[in-house]
């Protein structure tokens, strides 16, 4: 009993420093895709307002709307490869 739990802390400990980097590049590729998203997410609005510039509030509003939740998933996103850093 005694072995196994000194091997299983060994092989953690041995790990950590791939989850530390993992984290990093989970933040990272969150951090890109959000900027990607909302990139997209401007982009189509301006477009739809050239099209239609008579609706010009409820494309914004939508932009915005679609735009927080973009982020939100981002922030999310970073926060749990925070906590795998840290934890």
């Amino acid at each position: 009993m005694l072995t196994s739990s000194i091997l299983l802390q060994a092989v953690a400990a041995s790990f950590v420093p791939f989850a530390k980097l993992g984290a990093g590049f989970g933040a990272g590729l969150a951090a890109i895709g959000a900027g990607i998203g909302i990139g997209n997410i401007g982009k189509g609005a301006l477009e739809s307002i050239a099209r239609q510039p008579e609706a010009i509030g409820d494309i914004r509003s939508n932009m915005i709307i679609a735009a927080a939740l973009v982020e939100g998933v981002a922030f999310f996103a970073i926060v749990v490869c925070l906590l795998i850093l840290f934890i």
